[in-house]
């Protein structure tokens, strides 16, 4: 009888690691909280990059999976006249925008969308013109 429900007990918890990884499989890590597919991404119009004369760089904490990148590139790409990528090995983000932006809106943007940065470093991209 006791050999019964070592096995039952067994099964159920082999059956919750197969659900476990089924679901991860299907729908990614989702180490970000979220269970459901992932959010289609937000694209830019614009993917000119002359015409995006600033450059942020923001160091960003808590970016865990390919779902955390798309949600903070979502968050600023959702902004008219910006174009983020977000590069999960550096935990970074990289924003290039049309006009000159105050670091503390990219802050809250990012926080809104849940994540904390760390750092934000500003650099004008140089045009053909300039040089």
């Amino acid at each position: 009888m006791g050999t019964v429900i070592l096995i039952l007990i067994l099964l159920i918890i082999i059956l919750f690691a197969v659900k476990s990884t089924l679901n991860r499989i299907q729908h990614g890590s989702a180490c970000c909280g979220e269970r459901d597919a992932p959010e289609k991404k937000v694209k830019v119009q614009d993917k000119n990059k002359s015409h995006y004369p600033f450059k942020y760089v923001l160091s960003v904490d808590g970016m865990h999976c390919s779902n955390c990148t798309r949600h903070v590139e979502n968050a600023l790409n959702s902004i008219d006249g910006i174009w983020a990528t977000a590069s999960l090995e550096k935990k970074s983000v990289t924003v290039l925008s049309k006009m000159e932006l105050e670091a503390a809106d990219l802050e809250c943007e990012v926080r809104d969308a849940g994540y904390t940065v760390l750092s934000v470093t500003k650099n004008q991209v140089i045009t053909q013109g300039d040089i």
